[in-house]
C-alpha cells in the first residue's frame, strides 16, 4: 500500500508540473495537500533522474526567495510516421506534444525491403538532421490507412495499400527503436484528445486523403468490440452511390476523401485552396458539394452521439473560415436544436496522423513516471 502511495504521489507531483509547469515547493505542497518532506524527495527524485530543473527564483519566503522548478521538455522524444500511398511524412515530438522537427519524403509505398528501408532512412535522417539525443527517444509510432491489432503489431485490414496481414516487424525491419503500428485517424484522434486533456465526450473526424475517426466517451477511448469503432468513412452517405475502396457503394470516403479536392490541383491541398480563393469555378463548384456532404455526415454523427464533432485531417488545416458556413448547412439538417455549434475545429492543424502516432509512445512514458 505504501509503496502504491509513493507511485500516486511521484506521479501527481510529475503531472501537476505538466500542467501548471513553474512550480515552488510550497505550491505542490498546497495544491496537491502533500507534507513538504513528501515533496521535497519527490523533486529531488524527479530531478535526479532528469525530468524536471531547476527553472529560477520567485518572491521571498521569511527572507529567502522560492525555488521554482519545471518539466525537461525533451527529457523524452519521439517519432512519428504518417504512411500514405505517395509520401511519408515524419516528426519528432517532446514531452508536452510540441512539434521539434519534421520532414517529408516522397516513397511510393510498397511491401518490399526498399521500401522498408525508406522507412529506417527516414528515421536516422530526422534523428541525425536535428541532433536529437538517441537515449531520449521513447519509440517510432507509425500512423497507417489500416486497421490494426489491439497490441498495435499487425494490420488486419488494410485495403486501401493492399497491405492486410503486414505487421509491425516488417515495417521496423530498419528503424533501430520500438515500434508501434497505429490506425492513421485514431492516431490523429488520440493526439487531439491528448493535448485537450478532459475532452469529456466527443467524435474526431479525420478529413484526410481517407476518412476515418474515433470515439472517446466520458475521456474513454470507445474501441469497439473489433477496434473498429469510429469509421466514418464507411458509413452509408448515399445509397447506391460512388463506389468505395471497400468494395460498398455511396460510402462517406468517396464523397470526402481529400483527394476529390486535390484532384483539381495536381494533388495539392494547398493549391485546391488557393484556386478557391481566387473563385475559380471548377473549385468553387467542388467544394459547394463537399460542404453539403459533410454538413450532412456531421449531421448523422450528432443524429447518433449527441455530442462535440472535431474536424481534423488534411482538410481541416484549411477550414476554419469555411466553418460559419457548415454550422449554417449543418444546423438545417438538425433535428433536436437550431444550430450547429456541435461543430469544432482541431488544435493539431498540421501533422495531426504522424503527431498522434508519437503520442503513443509520449503517454506511455508519462504514465510510468
Amino acid at each position: 500500500v505504501n509503496l502504491n502511495i509513493q507511485r500516486m504521489n511521484r506521479r501527481n507531483i510529475y503531472q501537476l508540473f505538466r500542467r501548471d509547469g513553474s512550480l515552488t515547493r510550497q505550491d505542490i505542497v498546497h495544491r496537491l495537500q502533500l507534507s513538504l518532506p513528501t515533496v521535497v524527495q519527490n523533486i529531488n527524485n524527479l530531478q535526479n533522474e532528469g525530468y524536471i530543473r531547476e527553472e529560477g527564483f520567485i518572491g521571498y519566503t521569511g527572507g529567502r526567495r522560492a525555488k521554482t522548478y519545471n518539466v525537461v521538455n525533451n527529457a523524452g522524444i519521439a517519432i512519428g510516421l504518417d504512411i500514405t500511398m505517395d509520401y511519408l511524412i515524419a516528426v519528432a515530438v517532446d514531452l508536452t506534444g510540441e512539434l521539434i522537427c519534421r520532414n517529408q519524403v516522397w516513397c511510393k509505398f510498397e511491401q518490399s525491403d526498399r521500401y522498408y528501408k525508406c522507412l529506417g532512412e527516414v528515421v536516422k535522417d530526422l534523428v541525425k538532421k536535428n541532433s536529437l539525443d538517441e537515449k531520449r527517444i521513447l519509440g517510432i509510432g507509425l500512423g497507417v490507412p489500416g486497421l490494426v491489432t489491439e497490441d498495435n503489431q499487425r494490420v488486419f485490414y488494410g485495403e486501401i495499400l493492399k497491405f492486410t496481414g503486414a505487421t509491425c516487424q516488417d515495417f521496423s525491419k530498419y528503424i533501430p527503436y520500438k515500434s508501434a503500428l497505429l490506425n492513421d485517424a485514431n492516431a490523429a484522434g488520440f493526439g487531439e484528445f491528448w493535448i485537450r486533456e478532459n475532452p469529456g465526450s466527443a467524435f474526431y473526424v479525420s478529413l484526410s486523403n481517407n476518412i476515418g475517426g474515433m470515439v472517446i466517451i466520458n475521456d474513454r477511448i470507445l474501441t469497439g468490440s473489433h477496434f473498429h469503432s469510429g469509421e466514418i468513412g464507411h458509413l452509408t452517405l448515399y445509397p447506391k452511390g460512388k463506389l468505395c475502396y471497400c468494395g460498398q457503394k455511396g460510402c462517406v470516403d468517396p464523397y470526402l476523401a481529400a483527394t476529390n479536392l486535390s484532384s483539381l490541383s495536381n494533388g495539392d491541398l494547398a493549391e485546391f485552396f488557393r484556386l478557391l480563393e481566387e473563385k475559380n469555378p471548377a473549385a468553387v463548384k467542388t467544394w459547394d458539394t463537399y460542404l453539403d456532404d459533410l454538413a450532412l455526415a456531421l449531421n448523422n454523427i450528432q443524429s447518433l452521439f449527441d455530442c462535440r464533432v472535431i474536424l481534423g485531417g488534411y482538410v481541416a488545416e484549411y477550414i476554419d473560415k469555411f466553418i460559419p458556413e457548415l454550422k449554417r448547412r449543418a444546423a438545417r439538417l438538425n433535428t433536436f436544436e437550431h444550430d450547429a455549434d456541435y461543430i469544432d475545429v482541431c488544435r493539431y492543424k498540421t501533422y495531426s496522423i504522424a503527431a498522434g502516432a508519437a503520442l503513443h509512445f509520449i503517454s506511455a512514458f508519462i504514465d510510468s513516471v
